[in-house]
């Protein structure tokens, strides 16, 4: 591809980490015309046995396609590497993680620019990506027209919902998930010190946390949405934080008596004692979620 010529069907992709590597693997698995570039240069030689055109700088990448799919360290990444590069008729799609604010800014700077903006949050590891039976997916927002345009091609690596015209709602939807995430595995791994102290098996332990800890998150969520979206923070209430908190305080004393640090649950802890001595000591773990908005730490 020459500077002065723009291919509509292909596709460019500016970072290949192992993620950026695994979208691009699976669209060229799927016969899309693919130009790369990575700031180090040696991670797109396999991309380029593959099928893959490397570009030698990122102006010269951008040049080769319409759409230009971001995929770098981070917000400040994009910026850097897209500094000076003419986007005039691109359609940015940014699948890099961040921020909702930062995806706002940077789809303002895009519209600047003379591009449309798609900000991409990847609910997938790379393993995942092309994998579609594995469930894997990745939630778009932004420029509605320039998702329609593309959503063919981006949902080649994984599935591509669409969540709206907010260009931060993705990354929003990422980091909700992603914060979930990081606090079951927060509990896992207080779980799996517990065992390990005791003397328990990690795979006996292991068996027992899948089955409890799958039970546990599919009834709570639930439950939690229909008690956010009525406002009876009462209703269906199986177990209360008056309990819970009580509870709590056997499992920091259990910890402290295995010599296993607390760090990890006394956040929750600390915020539920608060709760429960303000009154909500009948609701559930909903009731905590207007409080995280109130006393925002």
């Amino acid at each position: 591809m020459t500077e002065n010529t723009t291919d509509p069907s292909r596709i460019v992709l500016l970072g290949l980490g192992d993620m950026g590597t695994a979208f691009a693997r699976a669209w060229l698995a799927a016969g899309h015309p693919l130009t790369v570039w990575n700031r180090t240069a040696s991670r797109a030689e396999p991309l380029a046995a593959e099928g893959a055109d490397v570009a030698a700088d990122p102006a010269s990448a951008v040049a080769a396609g319409r759409l230009v799919v971001t995929c770098l360290f981070d917000d400040a990444s994009v910026g850097s590497v897209l500094e000076g590069v003419d986007l005039a008729g691109r359609d940015l799609v940014d699948i890099t993680t961040g921020t909702p604010g930062e995806a706002r800014a940077r789809a303002e700077w895009a519209a600047a620019r003379g591009a449309r903006f798609v900000s991409g949050g990847i609910m997938a590891v790379p393993p995942m990506v092309g994998a579609l039976e594995t469930g894997a997916y990745t939630f778009y927002s932004g420029s509605e027209e320039a998702f329609a345009e593309h959503r063919e091609a981006l949902s080649v690596p994984t599935g591509a919902r669409f969540q709206g015209g907010d260009p931060g709602l993705a990354a929003l939807l990422d980091v909700a998930l992603l914060s979930a995430m990081n606090g079951m595995f927060g509990g896992l791994t207080h779980a799996f010190a517990l065992a390990r102290r005791s003397g328990v098996p990690p795979k006996e332990a292991a068996a027992l946390l899948e089955g409890w800890v799958g039970a546990m998150l599919s009834d709570a969520a639930g439950g939690f949405a229909e008690r956010l979206e009525s406002g009876d923070l009462t209703t269906g209430v199986v177990s209360n934080l008056a309990m819970q908190s009580r509870g709590l305080d056997t499992l920091l004393r259990t910890a402290r008596e295995a010599g296993v640090s607390t760090e990890l649950l006394r956040p929750y802890a600390d915020l539920m004692e608060r709760h429960v001595a303000d009154g909500g000591g009948d609701q559930d773990g909903a009731g905590l979620v207007d409080r995280l908005l109130e006393d925002p730490a």
